[in-house]
């Protein structure tokens, strides 16, 4: 549906990558447990591979978007469902659930080709 472009979608990937890093403090539930653990590292993987993803805000375009939009799913279904796969839904699970969905969410609506890509296409370049 291509209602985000790129670009807006990198700095949505900064903020989500940052929020996720956060979350255990801001939410309260940080036990340094795996609970903690997971947005944790899925937030530092967020901002990794965003540095390195083909558009606007990367930095070293070494993975296409379309490859960086399956990693969010992966990464969104994956943050949805660690609660149960790795067995603390008893401590936490609403910021893990909501943080997925946003992720598939912002995928689902955003566009796969860089706003650069998109004009150098059309320019036949």
């Amino acid at each position: 549906m291509n209602v985000i472009n790129t670009k807006v979608h990198g700095v949505m990937d900064y903020l989500m990558g940052v929020m996720l890093l956060a979350s255990p403090w801001l939410f309260g539930f940080y036990r340094g447990g795996i609970e903690s653990s997971v947005p944790m590292l899925l937030g530092v993987g967020t901002l990794l591979y965003s540095l390195l993803t083909n558009y606007e805000l990367g930095v070293a375009d070494a993975i296409p978007m379309k490859a960086h939009l399956i990693i969010d799913v992966v990464s969104g279904l994956f943050l949805m469902a660690s609660p149960w796969l790795l067995g603390f839904s008893n401590i936490v699970y609403l910021p893990h659930v909501v943080f997925g969905a946003i992720e598939i969410v912002v995928v689902v609506l955003s566009s796969s080709v860089a706003y650069q890509q998109h004009n150098r296409r059309q320019l036949g370049l």
